[in-house]
């Protein structure tokens, strides 16, 4: 083995080299090498170098490499550090000193070249660390810092470490992982602006002394106190100080480097809370309740210190609650970056999508994953938002039509506002049970929730209540509701939209009352009233909405609109208690779903027929010339007894004993209805069209085109209109039989059917074409 041979290198006879050497490490056998009379290297082994690549032998330089520096350590063997902090080589390096390292390959190449020892010149490709700012190329430099010996402080830490409540969990695995194989803590920086380290070393005798203050420093001052006395304890004013080495008496300048600003973050729950000066004071807000921060990195760094800091000084945690969260990315997941020209900065997306959007998407991000941002996740976020926007919008609009005050009669409330009130009491408990965990984003997910049921469910099922012209105790009612609804709603949103909520309070709450805070953010946080809360209500009108949902799905898989009325609707929902405390309910189903009537079935087997065919890949072999008799005997079996075979049981068909392997079992809605089941709830239509359902459509279509021309002509949702309207013949029959209604649905005060209508506004209903006219307020427009 080669281990232990001595060589010659090619650049000893620079004076930094004759002084400390120089050595190579390999791993196996290697041909012998001719030997010079110098000696200062020799060959040692290294378990990171193989045979399997390379020659086996690699050179190391302990003073230019993390690897060598911890190899040669561990050997004992001079480290030589070539460069100033500049990458410019020192003195003693001959005709290198003085130039920068990323300009000497080549004259190295020369010089060897020159020499007679050059062997080969060859590029190849290798992982090199660059600066992630400005993607320079990064060198090992070996220099001297400082350290505080962590080995005694490192269970004590883990001690203090458990007393904290982490999110997510492993964050303090995380933590306690770090602290176990954590070596001593670097507290050093070669910089000359931070925190200036209060350490005077002694080149004498080597002894070095450690100020604890400006009062301890001005006491221990020699020199240059009256140059630093009134300033900043920071370079270069701190520097003018020189203390007496406490050892042997030799004037001591503090040492230049400046402290890791991880000692500044560690020690400001100290540092910025009087804890020097005021005890009583400091501990009134110690230990802060919740830090947040991303967790790569931070587990070594900010909560470290942090957790060492409190630990020397009282031996307890510094915070009780701690989030750590994953980083934001771009929309495509990758590393934002200004030099790659995917950075957003907070000016442009604040400008293009609004700050309380910004807010939103963070709260309502899962912290422990990576947030993709961009400008299509803030559309989305706008259009969620619009919904709380256009609710109050609505509310707004027909309580300034009719006059409406709070203080006026709370009339008589119905089974609607009872729910909305107590799932509002539901969405403040979460809420607040959220909030007290940090939980923002189940917070954001509990109000998008609500505030869509408010918008689509509420309001919607309820905005005859605001339409209707008389002002009596049911329309008083549901203002009363919606009103409180959308304050409370404002209040529990304000800590994540402050500015979208200081809006619509002003709009809401400032306008219908003067004397009410001038802020959302001077209310107080909304509290639970238990005697809103009404579980079984908030149960029976899930089952419902589910109905709802259900059976608006079966439409769009017919392709019916919700605007042609059928005539049926049957559900299956057990047990028989669940179908009970939805009957009260039922009509507004009906409505919603636009259907006739609505029944109950025990199974969703009613709703449904089976047929059968044989398997022939099974059948065939076995049933071999009886195969024929046996599968006409097959198709024909009635769906009650092909039910038996989903059911698991075997079939006696023309002698022949068949199980469920035998049979391809397929199930289908009866004829003329549409089916479909999820959540343990079955919805069924009845898509059979009669006549007068047809006509009905075409009159509710045709009122929501009349709807549509209003908004294009900008009425106002009170003004009373006159109509004329010149229809296909097909047309003529919904229009007649519904004349009425269609005339209260529109606002019409006149309604004719006539011909030769000008500057007419064209419509298709159906398929079917009508020319209309409006007027408003006896003017044509």
């Amino acid at each position: 083995m080669p281990v232990g041979w001595r060589y010659q290198g090619p650049f000893d006879e620079l004076p930094a080299q004759q002084q400390k050497g120089g050595h190579s490490s390999i791993k196996g056998l290697a041909e012998q090498l001719p030997m010079n009379s110098v000696e200062s290297h020799r060959v040692i082994a290294w378990e990171e170098v193989g045979e399997e690549e390379g020659t086996g032998i690699v050179h190391i330089a302990p003073g230019c490499g993390a690897e060598d520096f911890a190899l040669g350590k561990e050997h004992g063997l001079p480290s030589i550090a070539p460069l100033d902090e500049m990458g410019v080589f020192e003195d003693g390096f001959g005709w290198l000193s003085g130039k920068y390292v990323g300009d000497v390959a080549e004259p190295i190449y020369a010089d060897l070249q020159k020499k007679g020892i050059l062997y080969k010149v060859e590029d190849y490709t290798h992982r090199y660390p660059v600066c992630w700012r400005c993607n320079s190329e990064l060198i090992f430099r070996l220099v001297s810092e400082w350290f505080i010996k962590m080995d005694e402080l490192r269970h004590q830490i883990m001690d203090v470490a458990k007393k904290i409540q982490w999110i997510p969990d492993y964050g303090l695995e995380l933590e306690l992982d770090w602290l176990k194989n954590m070596r001593d803590w670097m507290i050093s920086k070669k910089r000359y602006y931070g925190l200036a380290l209060p350490i005077f070393e002694c080149p004498s005798c080597g002894h070095f002394d450690v100020i604890g203050g400006r009062e301890e420093l001005k006491e221990r001052a020699v020199d240059g106190w009256d140059k630093f006395e009134g300033q900043s304890p920071h370079r270069p004013w701190v520097d003018e100080v020189k203390i007496a080495c406490s050892k042997c008496g030799e004037t001591v300048s503090r040492i230049p480097d400046v402290g890791n600003p991880w000692l500044d973050a560690g020690i400001v729950p100290y540092s910025t809370m009087g804890y020097l000066e005021d005890r009583e004071h400091w501990q009134k807000w110690f230990p802060a309740d919740f830090i947040t921060e991303c967790f790569p990195g931070q587990f070594r760094n900010w909560f470290y210190s942090l957790l060492a800091m409190s630990t020397v000084m009282e031996n307890r945690e510094p915070f009780k609650f701690l989030l750590g969260h994953a980083l934001v990315k771009d929309q495509y997941g990758k590393d934002m970056h200004k030099s790659a020209g995917n950075a957003i900065w907070f000016d442009e997306a604040a400008e293009q999508m609004g700050a309380d959007v910004m807010r939103w998407i963070f709260a309502e991000h899962n912290p422990l994953t990576n947030l993709n941002f961009g400008f299509d996740l803030g559309k989305e976020v706008t259009r969620k938002l619009l919904t709380l926007w256009n609710t109050v919008s609505f509310f707004t609009t027909y309580a300034n039509l009719d006059g409406w005050e709070p203080d006026s009669d709370p009339g008589e409330k119905d089974l609607m506002d009872h729910w909305v009130l107590s799932r509002l009491q539901t969405t403040i408990e979460r809420c607040r049970e959220a909030m007290n965990g940090y939980n923002v984003a189940a917070v954001v997910r509990e109000l998008e929730t609500t505030i869509d049921l408010v918008s689509t469910w509420y309001v919607r099922r309820s905005r005859r209540r605001f339409w209707k012209s008389s002002n009596d105790s049911d329309k008083s009612a549901a203002y009363h509701t919606l009103y409180t609804v959308l304050t409370t709603l404002i209040r529990l949103s304000a800590p994540l939209l402050p500015f979208l909520t200081e809006e619509l309070h002003g709009a809401i709450v400032r306008e219908a009352n003067s004397d009410a805070p001038i802020s959302v953010h001077l209310e107080s946080y909304p509290t639970v009233n238990p005697e809103l809360k009404d579980d079984a209500l908030e149960s029976t009108m899930e089952d419902i909405i589910a109905v709802v949902s259900l059976a608006r799905s079966v439409r769009n898989e017919v392709g019916i609109k919700v605007r042609q009325p059928l005539a049926e609707l049957k559900v299956v929902i057990n047990p028989m208690q669940r179908r009970e405390a939805i009957k009260p309910l039922l009509a507004q189903v009906s409505q919603e779903i636009n259907v006739k009537t609505i029944t109950f079935a025990d199974s969703a087997d009613e709703l449904v027929q089976y047929t059968a065919k044989p398997n022939l890949k099974i059948l065939g072999p076995k049933l071999g010339s009886k195969m024929k008799q046996v599968s006409m005997a097959i198709s024909g079996l009635p769906s009650d007894t092909v039910k038996l075979f989903s059911d698991g049981q075997s079939v006696q068909v023309e002698g022949v004993t068949l199980t469920a392997d035998d049979i391809l079992v397929s199930q289908e809605p009866l004829r003329g209805w549409a089916v479909k089941e999820e959540g343990g709830i079955t919805a069924a239509l009845n898509t059979d069209l009669t006549d007068d359902l047809r006509h009905e459509g075409n009159a509710r279509e045709f009122i929501h085109s009349i709807q549509n021309l209003r908004k294009e002509m900008d009425f106002d949702v009170s003004d009373r209109i006159q109509v004329m309207v010149d229809p296909s013949d097909a047309l003529i029959p919904a229009l007649e039989k519904h004349r009425d209604f269609i005339c209260h649905e529109i606002l019409a005060t006149e309604f004719q059917v006539t011909e030769g209508l000008k500057n007419a506004s064209k419509i298709t209903i159906n398929g079917e074409s009508a020319e209309v006219v409006l007027h408003r307020n006896g003017h044509q427009s």
